[in-house]
């Protein structure tokens, strides 16, 4: 069954390439075209297109198939084209006539639109969830290990002072920003265009702030042709979100795969979270933050794809928008996946003493060797040219003591204010 079904039969080669991956894409948006169908429904019934009687067989229909879609047994079959297909023939298999009422006023454009803007606006919102669970956990290790000095490095060079207790909290702080612009993105899809049709609105007198609070967005897309506008402007802005978000990870993943090497050794992992090499046995190997890496970098990739499907597109639909759907999906699964192994996994981390005599670390506190100089009066310039001299002569002694004090510091690291930050 076609929704666009005139009564011929298209090239079955055209329907396969046409169709592509549709149907098991459209499993992840099926509950929400459901919803929307609904609202819908009880707005046909408000401005009198379908009786009160069909309308609670419509409800009657559709909680079914909701029922269907949550138990995992609901199935698009190759003989429909997609879900909305599927749903409608659902209808009107089991109700008749009024099954076949449901597409009235809306088009199929608007219609996976809308359900399209339900999926992201849900899923931003689970990703928001799970950020805010890693957060929490960055935080308690974080407290967990303030004492537990690291060195810092600049140009992968032995720098200054650090400490895991500043390692985590700095990536703890960095999801926040990334929080920020998840907010930003779920304003953006959060704004209902269903109403619109294909792209210019109908002749029927539809109550478009009816579906709106029955979907429970925040407003609605008001002129028609700017919500299907809206189509790859929202994928962009997504892809844009969750990159960032995933350039976060991936650079956390790196600092993991380059502190557990041996050559770092600043920690490790229970070895039931690493894996082995098939020649090496005394390999342990941190594939699971190499995945997150790559699968995060992958992600970054996507504003670039979204961004050529669309860019310069005419003003109304084009069949180039239904190959968003497949990767901007699949990300948004991706990146749940994602935050929930890098959140079980960290929280395994077993951080390592570092001893700070090592030779490899001796100039570790260089700086602070000068700021004592500064301290007891001697001008910056100078105070740096004699640790300098030291240094050179190989005569330089550390002072391992210094207190670093100041707001973000590894000895007030703030983690309150920090926790306080996170957008409630």
């Amino acid at each position: 069954m076609k929704l666009w079904d005139k009564g011929f039969s298209i090239d079955k080669q055209i329907e396969n390439f046409t169709v592509g991956n549709d149907r098991e894409i459209d499993i992840h948006i099926a509950k929400y075209d459901v919803q929307a169908s609904l609202a819908h429904a009880i707005m046909l019934e408000s401005i009198g297109i379908i009786s009160a009687d069909e309308l609670a067989d419509l409800k009657k229909g559709l909680e079914e198939l909701a029922a269907d879609i949550e138990n995992g047994t609901f199935v698009i079959e190759p003989s429909f084209e997609d879900v909305h297909s599927k749903i409608e023939w659902e209808l009107t298999n089991k109700l008749g006539e009024v099954g076949k009422k449901i597409h009235t006023a809306r088009s199929r454009n608007d219609q996976v639109l809308v359900a399209l803007q339900l999926y992201y606006k849900e899923n931003l919102a689970i990703v928001n969830d799970k950020v805010k669970s890693l957060f929490e956990t960055l935080l308690n290790l974080a407290e967990t290990h303030k004492d537990s000095l690291l060195p810092g490095y600049t140009h992968l060079q032995v720098a200054m002072p650090s400490s895991f207790g500043l390692w985590f909290s700095a990536y703890a702080e960095l999801l926040i920003d990334d929080v920020y612009v998840l907010n930003a993105i779920s304003k953006v899809v959060d704004q209902n265009p269903l109403g619109s049709a294909a792209g210019y609105g109908s002749s029927f007198p539809i109550d478009r702030e009816l579906t709106t609070a029955a979907l429970d967005f925040a407003t609605l897309k008001y002129n028609v042709v700017a919500a299907q506008l809206s189509r790859g402007k929202s994928e962009r802005s997504i892809a844009a979100a969750l990159g960032g978000l995933c350039n976060t990870m991936a650079r956390f993943a790196m600092d993991v795969c380059l502190y557990m090497s041996q050559n770092f050794g600043f920690i490790t992992f229970p070895d039931e979270l690493t894996t082995g090499s098939s020649i090496m046995p005394h390999k342990k190997n941190p594939d699971v933050f190499e995945l997150i890496r790559g699968k995060c970098n992958k992600i970054q990739a996507l504003h670039s794809e979204m961004l050529l499907i669309t860019n310069n597109l005419p003003t109304g639909y084009h069949r180039d928008f239904q190959l968003l759907k497949e990767n901007i999906i699949a990300a948004f699964e991706d990146v749940k996946d994602i935050l929930d192994i890098f959140n079980y996994s960290i929280q395994q981390v077993i951080v390592k003493d570092i001893d700070l005599n090592d030779e490899k670390y001796q100039y570790l506190f260089t700086v602070d060797s000068i700021n004592n100089l500064v301290v007891e009066g001697m001008s910056f310039r100078e105070a740096y040219q004699q640790i300098g001299g030291q240094v050179q002569a190989g005569t330089y002694k550390p002072d391992l003591g210094k207190q670093h004090t100041h707001v973000g510091s590894i000895h007030n690291l703030s983690l309150e204010k920090i926790k306080d930050k996170f957008p409630k």
